[in-house]
């Protein structure tokens, strides 16, 4: 049979069914002509809505040739937590758990205490950002609803003050500052949308990802082992190497400074100890001793070379010579890997130099150890890898080694404080990019050590 379709818009859609067509098969066929979603589809005969979908239309009394009228039925607003937790005046921000609401209705608003309060994430988020509003949604129900009101009152007075805006901007196609602004508010509009995409599509992202961790011990003591491959050598700080008892057999010739992400001052290198790895795996290790921050023991690159080792992220697992050492679990990891300490004022001040050095000129990502005498020592610089460390320095010169020969003597040059440095130190640094006058001002600051003079400069 032909039945005919009145639209909002007085459009007429003839279509042609049989009697014993379901009401869900009709809305999809209309769906297709009239670009309406079927759980927007409100279908009327004789003033009289068609709700059950499973019906058909002989049993809703439709005959040939009869005229059912189609309406669309308005679109719920959708809103999220994180327009209630931010307020009006924060930047696009998403997060899981977009609800059903209407502004000013206290059905939708008891519907979203209701869903807050049963999800405990949510609700530890919203104790966070909206401390009163997490309040009020598990003690006081009158208080959430008057709270979600003034909330969506501002989120609408927020949108049109934006609107306003955006014509405004339009206004002047010609004007400069007013297409900047557009552009910038498009860049915003499209990290958003980038954001909400990759919590919908892979949300493990913005997860925390803890640090590979094995367990070991060294000299009889245990120690949890930082597995880090961007680092060139394996390094130990000065109190664990008090704790291990091996700081009696740091060779001193082999002090430096080590930079990358950051600055350190390298005391010494203990040539060869033993380290147990898991359970029963005995490794002989070379440690370079260096003062930092957050790290007692980090295993570099060149432990994992040398010994052939293969970082397994599948099973979970650090493979050395066919033994699979296990990473420790988040709750395992020393304390340090999981604080977030706020930035020291040294830390802060190595940032700002390092920003000042990429903005001035690119230098070297690292500077050859040498020994207090000044002489190159067999050492290759250490990158610091992915543990940003700064140490201040030190305003007093490091004591040579009782047993280290005198140097040579090399024309010296006098400084404006009236000291002297061999000639040949002041052309080592200048050969790192420094200029004569920064070397010699450098050298007088560290008392002459070319060690710390580097820290200076760079």
């Amino acid at each position: 049979m032909r039945i005919s379709i009145l639209t909002d818009q007085g459009d007429i859609h003839t279509i042609e069914v049989d009697s014993q067509m379901e009401l869900e098969n009709i809305k999809a066929l209309l769906e297709a002509d009239c670009n309406i979603p079927v759980d927007e589809q409100v279908l009327i005969h004789n003033n009289v809505e068609l709700q059950d979908p499973s019906s058909t239309l002989e049993a809703n009394n439709v005959a040939p040739d009869d005229i059912l009228t189609l309406q669309r039925r308005a679109k719920k607003q959708r809103t999220n937590i994180a327009a209630i937790g931010a307020g009006p005046s924060a930047g696009p921000s998403i997060h899981p758990g977009q609800i059903s609401q209407g502004g000013g209705d206290p059905h939708n608003a008891e519907q979203i205490r209701q869903h807050i309060i049963s999800n405990p994430g949510m609700l530890r988020q919203l104790r966070e950002t909206q401390p009163d509003l997490a309040a009020a949604a598990q003690n006081d129900p009158n208080r959430f609803h008057e709270m979600i009101r003034e909330l969506d009152v501002q989120r609408r007075s927020a949108e049109t003050a934006r609107i306003q805006e955006i014509n405004q901007l339009n206004a002047d196609p010609f004007d400069l500052e007013a297409q900047r602004r557009i552009e910038e508010a498009i860049r915003l509009e499209n990290v958003a949308a980038n954001m909400e995409a990759a919590m919908e599509y892979n949300p493990e992202s913005f997860g925390r990802v803890t640090m590979l961790y094995i367990e070991a011990e060294v000299n009889g003591h245990p120690v949890k082992a930082f597995v880090d491959s961007g680092a060139q050598a394996t390094i130990m700080s000065p109190e664990c190497a008090e704790a291990c008892g091996i700081m009696r057999l740091v060779d001193r010739r082999f002090a430096g400074i080590a930079r990358g992400v950051g600055v350190a001052k390298i005391l010494g290198r203990v040539h060869s100890a033993q380290i147990r790895v898991g359970k029963d795996l005995f490794l002989a290790c070379s440690f370079t001793i260096m003062e930092g921050k957050g790290v007692d023991l980090l295993f570099g690159l060149d432990m994992l070379k040398r010994h052939q080792a293969c970082i397994d992220l599948k099973k979970d697992c650090l493979v050395i010579n066919g033994t699979e050492v296990r990473f420790l679990s988040e709750h395992e990891l020393p304390n340090s890997a999981r604080e977030n300490p706020e930035l020291t004022a040294e830390e802060l001040a190595a940032i700002g130099k390092s920003d000042a050095q990429a903005s001035s000129s690119s230098s070297t990502s690292a500077v050859q150890p040498t020994s207090a005498s000044g002489s190159s020592a067999s050492a290759a610089s250490i990158p610091l890898g992915s543990r940003p460390t700064a140490t201040p320095a030190a305003t007093t010169p490091m004591p040579a080694p009782a047993s280290a020969p005198a140097p040579a003597s090399t024309p010296a040059t006098a400084s404006a404080s009236g000291g002297t440095y061999p000639e040949e130190h002041i052309q080592s640094l200048m050969a790192l990019g420094a200029t004569r006058p920064e070397v010699i001002a450098a050298l007088d600051a560290a008392g002459g050590n070319i060690d710390f003079a580097a820290s200076f400069l760079f």
